[in-house]
């Protein structure tokens, strides 16, 4: 008994930090749209487009060029091509379906919200223009979410809870790593990079927590029919 009360307060503690974390992420998001959308406040972008061009040597753009090819659909598709494919040769059908779907959504939650806010991009970029919209950022939103599936996928694994956290933070870090690429690079404002990261997660997690309970209420049918024949 004592060890399933533990696991009950674990599960609880769980889900509260990650409710936290999720209403806290959605608050920023809303705070974004209103102050740098809404009310065209740039003072927070300056500030950090001041701070990086300290640092903006030759081999820093080089490395950051580098590292922003990971948020770009280039990388994105066959890496989710890639874990769904693993996961269906494992025969575990439903984190490939969720990978997907996840996957997918994300991509159409991207393109809507850039249509709806219109906001456009940055000048003076380093490298070739951009014309499409800046808010969010769809590299930092899909860098979210693709970590936060790995992330996922990690703490449903099993190796030892050391290195879970260890592979997170470094999932994590990589996110973060790609978002500051696209701010050192001029294609996106600090504003829709931060947008991008908190709805990415909120996003992530919004989606697998339906997909899984989707898939619990499925199989609560099946087990009872099971037994009523059995």
């Amino acid at each position: 008994m004592t060890g399933k009360k533990e696991n009950v307060r674990a599960v609880s503690l769980q889900f509260i930090l990650v409710l936290t974390l999720f209403v806290a992420a959605l608050l920023v998001f809303g705070y974004l749209v209103d102050e740098v959308v809404l009310e065209k406040e740039k003072l927070f972008d300056d500030t950090v487009f001041h701070f990086f061009d300290q640092f903006k040597t030759p081999a820093f753009i080089n490395v950051a060029s580098k590292i922003t090819f990971f948020g770009s659909a280039y990388f994105f598709f066959p890496a989710y091509t890639l874990l769904i494919i693993y996961f269906l040769i494992r025969r575990k059908r439903a984190y490939a379906l969720d990978i997907a779907l996840v996957g997918i959504s994300s991509t159409l939650l991207m393109t809507t919200l850039k249509h709806i806010f219109h906001r456009p991009r940055p000048e003076h970029s380093v490298f070739k223009q951009l014309t499409n919209y800046s808010f969010p950022s769809g590299h930092a939103l899909s860098s979210f979410i693709f970590c936060s599936v790995l992330i996922y996928i990690t703490w449903n694994g099993k190796l030892k809870t050391g290195w879970k956290w260890l592979l997170s933070i470094l999932f994590f870090l990589f996110a973060v790593c790609i978002g500051i690429s696209r701010i050192v690079l001029r294609y996106h404002y600090a504003s829709d990079v931060l947008a991008g990261m908190c709805l990415g997660f909120a996003w992530a997690m919004l989606s697998l927590w339906l997909l899984k309970k989707f898939r619990r209420q499925t199989k609560q049918p099946e087990q009872q029919a099971v037994s009523h024949t059995t």
